[in-house]
């Protein structure tokens, strides 16, 4: 096996080939990967999507073809449950799994014995920055959980990955990646999508959240929340006090 794809709805990806090590990420239901290395049950990966680098069982993949693994993703699960069916079983495939091979006549993905039954985006539809939000919105609430990416647990930088993977709209994983890429904007100009990063002392990106707009963001601390922004950073809108120092603001569309 030199190349496989997630069957469940997310994959815990971890640091090292053990299940008490560190979640670092999640792969979603229908992500490619090429296998870079095996160790008894566990298999380090490289996801085809973003490159990211863990472990993980072979419980939770399938072989797939070179050719399959590497085709350029057009359509993403839209909505935070989405059904796929394999034979008579169930799986609910959480907001931003991908489509893989889907044909869009018969609703069959990339072996045609899935199916899918949910709500989804192609990557050539347009988006606006309204959309994006309202999509962004639908993730209020959702606990906190580091190397998360659903919406039953999600870090800051795997919802932001996730809401605008949804838009087609490919950044990278952790937030210090994600601020590498961009076009940077000031908190005067912004508009509703740009993204703001957050330092911690040393300098170190630590916190990524979505701008609503000058004043409002959107993002993961604790759970999915809207809190207030300033030139300075982020303000808890419950108890009055900064939590987050303002690095940066970047535009992706």
């Amino acid at each position: 096996m030199k190349h496989a794809i997630c069957t469940v709805a997310a994959a815990p990806m971890r640091k090292e080939p053990s299940h008490k090590t560190e979640m670092t990420n999640q792969l979603l239901f229908g992500e490619t990967m090429e296998i870079l290395e095996i160790r008894d049950e566990w298999f380090r990966v490289r996801s085809m999507y973003d490159n990211y680098e863990g472990w993980l069982t072979h419980h939770l993949i399938d072989d797939v073809e070179k050719d399959v693994a590497r085709e350029p993703l057009q359509f993403v699960c839209s909505d935070l449950i989405n059904s796929i069916q394999y034979f008579d079983q169930l799986i609910n495939a959480p907001m931003g799994a991908a489509l893989t091979g889907f044909k869009t006549e018969s609703g069959t993905l990339w072996d045609d014995q899935y199916s899918f039954g949910g709500m989804y985006r192609s990557f050539e539809q347009p988006s606006r920055e309204e959309e994006l939000l309202e999509t962004a919105k639908k993730w209020l609430n959702a606990p906190y959980l580091w190397g998360g990416k659903t919406f039953m647990g999600v870090d800051c930088s795997g919802f932001v990955q996730t809401v605008f993977k949804v838009h087609g709209i490919r950044i990278g994983r952790d937030a210090w990646q994600q601020a590498k890429e961009g076009e940077e904007v000031e908190l005067s100009s912004i508009k509703t999508g740009d993204i703001a990063f957050f330092n911690n002392p040393d300098g170190k990106i630590i916190h990524v959240g979505i701008l609503i707009n000058a004043s409002e963001i959107i993002h993961a601390s604790g759970k999915v929340r809207i809190d207030k922004i300033d030139e300075e950073g982020i303000i808890n809108l419950q108890t009055g006090k900064r939590t987050h120092q303002l690095h940066s603001m970047k535009r992706f569309f």
